[in-house]
């Protein structure tokens, strides 16, 4: 159990530096370039192509992060009315199918990645193979759909709460504390 802990910790930390640099490297990609532009009238080529992979991904290895921190999209008109035993059910069901359907993905995107790899796709201006940037979408929906497991198994484990991700308790059963007026002015 000690080695799951450790393990989830080091991929924690593997997810935040991926994408807390794939945030920066758009920032500085998008805003020197348009410096550049603006300034010397010349663009750099690869601008372009870095920021997208950056924003690709941050986008598919953010679904674990969003998932384990509760941060996900979600409707929650009905569910927050609902009665605690709803919510219990609910966030349980709910993370079960949204993995079978991150798995599903995870596996027609590594196809897709054995087909761009056997095409000898290259991009257009770093001339590197496409498949290495696609890897991060098979693998993005690979680790959301352990996340959501998860989600669900703490669900299972954890009687008292509902978990909306491991990392985070539902807010409907947060204890409720008066809010100073003068913060919202």
């Amino acid at each position: 159990m000690k080695f799951f802990r450790l393990l989830d910790k080091v991929v924690l930390k593997i997810e935040e530096f991926i994408l807390g640099y794939a945030v920066i490297i758009i920032a500085l990609m998008v805003v020197g370039n348009a410096l550049s532009r603006a300034i010397f009238s010349y663009s750099f080529s690869f601008a372009n192509e870095v920021s997208q992979i950056s924003v690709l991904v941050a986008t598919f290895m953010g679904i674990s992060y969003a998932a384990r921190k509760g941060r996900h999209i979600s409707m929650s008109a009905f569910y927050d009315l609902a009665p605690f035993k709803v919510r219990k059910v609910v966030s349980t069901i709910i993370p079960f199918l949204v993995a079978i359907v991150l798995f599903v993905l995870a596996y027609y995107s590594y196809l897709y990645v054995l087909n761009v790899r056997d095409s000898g796709t290259v991009t257009s201006a770093l001339q590197m193979p496409a498949y290495i940037i696609y890897i991060a979408i098979p693998l993005g929906f690979f680790m959301g759909g352990i996340q959501f497991l998860r989600n669900m198994i703490i669900n299972i484990v954890r009687r008292e709460d509902v978990y909306l991700g491991t990392d985070a308790k539902d807010y409907n059963d947060e204890e409720k504390t008066d809010i100073d007026e003068a913060a919202h002015l």
